[in-house]
């Protein structure tokens, strides 16, 4: 019965006809916590800035008629940040999605509309400005719109706005920002993204004096910090209303690749089952998948992750199936590929999940969404493919989607018509659209540079999409586990905190121009005020403590002769290393490979971590093993261009894996962290065949032992090992190893050398003065440490000094000089000609396209050419079997290229940190055919045809050209280039037409 209770499983099986069976067990019903029987409780603090001298008093009550009701109960931390914003004060909440901040910014929005005074709501992203346009204007009559796209109502007492068309407007001196009240920034985590994050950051530093904020966030650990910074970089108080209530608990489950059922990994009251976890882990086979697909090195091979097989017998499926049964829908299934999304929502093909009325809507809406698109639109193949699987309820979200069947999307999921929606995460950013259940396929993301685990701030951010609040009891969340997953790991990632709020900061040209434009404002100062320095200036009495403790710690020890043992240590490392120079000429392939033949003694190294050098390698323990089997591996690893994708990047190249069975402990799939002397097989790991890299053999022994032929029970590797401890045992002397020369063939210059020189270190350590002292090996050990001290100290004193000046101090002078260097300014900073129209460039590089207006390259180009010319900086993804290139843009690329070059070479001349060559290939070609062929008039269907891309991905890229575009407009006109600028305006003209442009369903 104690196992029952621990396990909960919903067993999912077929039965002989073929059909499912939903095993009778229920889930555990949750226990309403104390949270949802009124007893919710939020940490409020206040941050003020330094002198500030607090009046005293207690921040009154909301006025007897607040500035908008509301038909429900607010919560105690919605309360609370009322009455801050009643008080007239800055307030930062931080709160789980789904929490209901919203409220808060819509207060402050009544609120300002009350006052007679102008308030700003800014969002990460255009498609969010939009969705929160449309439920301002039903709220609130007063609401215009401003976005890269879109500009409706500018004079509007309330915009909504992206986040840099705010900063834009800051630097532009915009009439709008002299009379803001109020400034209200949702998704202000946003700010730790790498690429866009400085944009809050500029915002929130050059906002005006006199406004005041409401930040929205998630749930951030270090919420006081940000609003110290806040309140000292505008002297003026701000709140932290922070609350971990989330209004809907969640529970989270844990389903085993090929598994039968569901395991409670945490309940409802936030407690880790270990047990439970560790029967999940358990049930979790290394060598089936759910439908028999073999699993090798961690990869399936067939099906893919998180959802190996197809159809009906996929993982996916039956998961899916299971929870319409139960009515845990509707579902929100995260996948971390586009390509992933698509395919595990074709593995839906046998469920239909809505009813005819429902799918008569279901066409209905669809079609009068798409109903402005031309006849030609309509009949693209994502349009015509997504229907069908609307229709069963199923439904897709991506940013590769069309962004109108994205918008559809959104609708119907809202309105209950989608029950199954298989989604990036991206999903889980902005709008409110919570579903009953969250699906994880996987725990692993590829994040442009590694596969890791998803972090907690991740998982918080998409399990937090389960559970609506007033309609489920609880949320559930479902973790697709199909490789082994250590506790500790599971544990930070399902219950661990939220990410912290980092500065993102750093510098650019437009910024560095920007800034020196402004009369009231210069680099240095916003350096000076940023986040980035602020954290910074935070650290360094930390900092400074921790280098005062490892100094003292250095001054404490005290070593007897240590000179001489400093000298017997030096010996020791040219011995080591001398070995393996050695080692590495002995064991490559050419000389090692007749002699892998398994069964076979062979010494190992330990892992480089573990290696110790203050242990003589004369008493240093044998660290034996019996070769298995060797093959050859996938050698160095080729970049994945797709951020979004979960595929494993490309392997070129090979080399050479010994698999060895030996007593060790795992981490990863082939990286021993720790071999033991298979003499002790004791609890510090059973015995296990591991790969190892041909540089970890230390020598091969002549011998060669039985091994049986199926080594998967642990009985039998114990046997093996056992045997070999028998064969140390009757060779007291050592075990005689193969002869690098005499049996191996060795003919090298270079082993012979180094042989000589070994025998010449190891006659050196032999006549030492310490060679016989008794207590040498505690004073070497003493001596590594206290170097490896000294090499802390260092590190640490570099850190104190980066933190004691100002952050980007060198950058910023090397970007001035490259600015002085190319004419875009004087030594006294003063913006010139080319600086202006740079100062107006965002969003691409503004060197590059700067160079290009003066080179004249645009007045001689057609606005067909200007175009395919400009997509080269708006396209970042990377398209295989690519044709090529048509004379004419082949020339001009060939331009572009050589005057990317020329601005590379300046910024390392000008001591920037940057690889010439890289910037160049930043400039990619891809979609130059096919934007040539937009401006040329061609149909979206046919440019489609030019290369294999997502619609939504080109779509993107063009939306940015035409931003592009816009921004030359605006700087040819500001150095009174009118054949440019109309130039520019005609291009924008050709572009701005059919499904590429087509109306927001929000606006």
């Amino acid at each position: 019965m104690e196992e029952e209770a621990e396990r909960v499983v919903v067993p999912v099986t077929t039965d002989e006809e073929g059909k499912e069976v939903v095993g009778s067990q229920d889930l555990a019903e949750p226990q309403l916590t104390a949270a949802l029987s009124g007893n919710i409780t939020c940490l409020h603090e206040v941050s003020f800035p330094e002198g500030y001298e607090a009046p005293v008093r207690v921040i009154p009550n909301a006025p007897s008629k607040p500035a908008k009701e509301y038909p429900f109960t607010l919560d105690p931390f919605q309360r609370e940040a009322i009455k801050c914003l009643e008080a007239g004060e800055s307030v930062l909440v931080s709160a789980h999605t789904s929490a209901g901040k919203t409220v808060v910014a819509e207060y402050a929005i009544a609120m300002s509309l009350r006052d007679k005074q102008r308030v700003v709501y800014t969002s990460p992203i255009k498609a969010l400005s939009n969705q929160k346009y449309r439920e301002m204007t039903e709220e609130f009559s007063d609401v215009g719109l401003m976005t890269g796209d879109v500009t409706i109502s500018p004079n509007a007492s309330c915009l909504v706005m992206t986040t840099e068309i705010l900063r834009s407007m800051q630097y532009k001196g915009s009439e709008v920002m002299r009379e803001v009240a109020w400034i209200i920034f949702d998704e202000v985590h946003y700010m730790r993204d790498r690429e866009r994050g400085v944009v809050w950051e500029e915002s929130i530093v050059m906002a005006p004096r006199n406004a005041r904020f409401v930040f929205l966030s998630a749930t951030v650990p270090n919420a006081k910090e940000f609003a110290d910074w806040v309140a000292k970089v505008h002297n003026q108080p701000c709140h932290i209303v922070y609350t971990d209530y989330r209004p809907t608990p969640l529970q989270h489950y844990i389903y085993p690749a090929g598994g039968d059922g569901l395991y409670l990994v945490v309940d409802e009251k936030g407690k880790f089952r270990d047990s439970s976890f560790q029967k999940a882990v358990n049930a979790l086979s290394t060598n089936e998948g759910g439908d028999g697909n073999k699993k090798e090195n961690g990869k399936w091979q067939k099906g893919g992750k998180g959802g190996a097989g197809v159809g009906e017998n996929s993982d996916i499926f039956k998961i899916v199936k299971m929870i319409m049964l139960r009515q845990f829908d509707p579902v929100i299934v995260f996948s971390f590929s586009k390509r992933n999304c698509e395919e595990n929502a074709l593995k839906m093909s046998k469920l239909d999940l809505n009813n005819d009325d429902e799918k008569k809507l279901v066409n209905s809406v669809f079609w009068n969404a798409v109903d402005s698109l031309s006849d030609d639109d309509k009949k693209l193949p994502q349009v015509s493919q997504l229907l069908p699987l609307l229709k069963r309820g199923i439904g897709i979200h991506h940013s590769g989607l069309l962004p109108v069947l994205k918008e559809v999307i959104e609708i119907l999921f809202q309105e209950g018509l989608i029950k199954c929606l298989f989604a990036t995460e991206t999903f889980s950013i902005g709008l409110n659209m919570p579903a009953k259940t969250v699906v994880f396929t996987n725990v692993r993301k590829f994040d442009g540079d590694k596969f890791r685990w998803i972090s907690s701030g991740e998982y918080i951010q998409m399990s937090g999409r389960a559970g609506r609040r007033g309609l489920d009891d609880h949320g559930i969340c479902v973790l697709m586990l199909d490789e082994k997953l250590e506790p500790a790991i599971a544990k930070s990632m399902v219950k661990g905190s939220a990410d912290p709020l980092n500065s993102a900061f750093h510098l650019g040209y437009n910024m560095l121009l920007n800034q020196m434009r402004c009369e009231e404002s210069n680099p240095e100062e916003l350096l000076r005020r940023s986040f980035h320095q602020f954290q910074c200036d935070r650290a360094l009495p930390k900092l400074q403590g921790r280098v005062k403790e490892l100094e003292e710690e250095l001054a404490s020890i005290v070593i007897d002769e240590e000179d001489l043992v400093r000298d017997y240590l030096t010996l020791l490392q040219q011995l080591q290393d001398l070995r393996s120079e050695i080692s590495s000429i002995v064991y490559a392939p050419r000389y090692c490979l007749p002699f892998l033949q398994p069964g076979r003694l062979v010494r190992i190294f330990p892992s480089v971590k573990d290696r110790d050098i203050a242990v003589p390698y004369s008493t240093a323990p044998a660290i034996w093993g019996v070769i298995i089997n060797f093959e050859k591996t996938p050698g160095a690893v080729q970049e994945s261009f797709d951020a979004e994708s979960s595929e494993a990047p490309i392997a070129v190249g090979s080399t050479y894996r010994v698999d060895v069975l030996a007593n060790c402990l795992i981490i990863g799939d082939v990286a021993v962290r720790k071999l033991v002397d298979p003499i002790s097989l004791d609890e510090t790991g059973e015995p296990a065949v591991v790969g190892l890299p041909l540089t970890q053999i230390e020598s091969l022994s002549a011998l060669r032992v039985y091994i049986p032929k199926d080594l998967r029970p642990v009985e039998a590797r114990e046997r093996c090992l056992k045997t070999v401890l028998e064969v140390l045992r009757r060779f007291p002397d050592g075990v005689q190893l193969l002869d690098p020369e005499d049996d191996m063939k060795v003919e090298s210059a270079a082993y012979r050398k180094a042989v000589r020189r070994v025998e010449t270190v190891e006659e050196l350590l032999t006549r030492h003065a310490l060679a016989a002292s008794h207590t040498l090996g505690p004073r070497l050990q003493t001596l590594q440490h206290k170097e490896a001290l000294r090499g802390t100290i260092r590190v640490a004193k570099k850190e104190v000094r980066a933190a004691s000046t100002l952050v980007f101090k060198d950058e910023l002078k090397a970007r001035r000089r490259v600015l002085r260097r190319l004419g875009y300014a004087t030594a006294d900073d003063v913006v010139e000609l080319k600086g202006r129209v740079a100062c107006e460039i965002s969003s691409a590089d503004e060197l590059v396209l700067t160079e290009l207006m003066f080179g004249g390259v645009f007045k001689d180009a057609t606005l067909e050419q200007i175009v395919a010319l400009l997509s080269c900086f708006v396209w970042q993804e990377k398209i295989k079997n690519l044709p090529k290139l048509r004379e004419d843009l082949s020339s001009l690329y060939s331009q572009l290229r050589e005057v990317a070059r020329r601005v590379g070479k300046v910024q390392v001349e000008c001591k920037m940190s940057i690889d010439v060559e890289d910037y160049v290939a930043s400039f990619r070609p891809d979609i130059m055919e096919v934007a040539y062929a937009w401006c040329k008039g061609a149909k979206f269907v046919e440019v489609m045809q030019i290369v294999q891309v997502f619609e939504g991905s080109l779509i993107r890229a063009m939306k940015r050209l035409e931003e592009v575009l816009q921004q030359l407009v605006v700087a040819a006109h500001s150095i009174g280039e009118i054949d440019l600028e109309t130039k520019f305006q005609d291009a924008v003209v050709r572009i701005k037409r059919d499904i590429v442009f087509a109306a927001s369903l929000y606006l």
